[in-house]
């Protein structure tokens, strides 16, 4: 019985090109791997901004309906605007809390709110800009609260341009 080693030996392994190619390939898929993780990383972050808009417009609104004195007897302005600097147009409210030793009036207890809510607002959305706009003619007072801010996102491909993306709005409509 004759054995012949060379062709054995031509068959036993895999070359160095091949296993450059498994593992190009291989790197290959990591790549697209890690760049799915970082999409789903900023959607993640993107929903999360969006969550906290609306829990805070929504809180606007109930504090809008706790003083309907205010807000629901057409005494608002016909628009108000609060933004994300320190001295907006409620940074000097009084404050009106619960055990206080004076009354607070319904205007003093809305400049108030809004103030505290423009605290609020100042960690959890970056350059926000919120519009509250209150229809005085008539009854019922109907309002808007407009509150836009700036995102960050990342792009999902080298095609998207991040300079066109609009700033996201939320808007919520009140009957206070």
């Amino acid at each position: 019985m004759h054995v012949n080693f060379a062709a054995a030996g031509r068959s036993r392994g895999f070359s160095l090109v091949e296993v450059m190619v498994a593992l190009i390939i291989c790197a290959v898929g990591l790549l697209g791997l890690a760049k799915m993780e970082s999409l789903a990383l900023s959607s993640t972050g993107v929903a999360s901004t969006r969550s906290l808009a609306a829990l805070q417009a929504s809180s606007l609104a109930a504090s809008m309906h706790a003083n309907r004195a205010y807000w629901g007897a057409g005494r608002a302005p016909a628009i108000t605007t609060v933004d994300s600097t320190a001295a907006n147009n409620f940074s000097g409210a009084a404050a009106c809390t619960v055990g206080g030793t004076t009354a607070c009036s319904p205007d003093a207890m809305a400049f108030y709110d809004l103030q505290q809510w423009a605290l609020a607002l100042l960690p959890l959305l970056p350059g926000y800009s919120a519009t509250i706009t209150c229809s005085t003619a008539g009854f019922p007072v109907n309002c808007t609260i407009q509150l836009q801010w700036v995102e960050n996102a990342v792009a999902s491909n080298s095609q998207q341009n991040l300079a066109n993306l609009q700033t996201p709005t939320y808007v919520v409509y009140v009957e206070p």
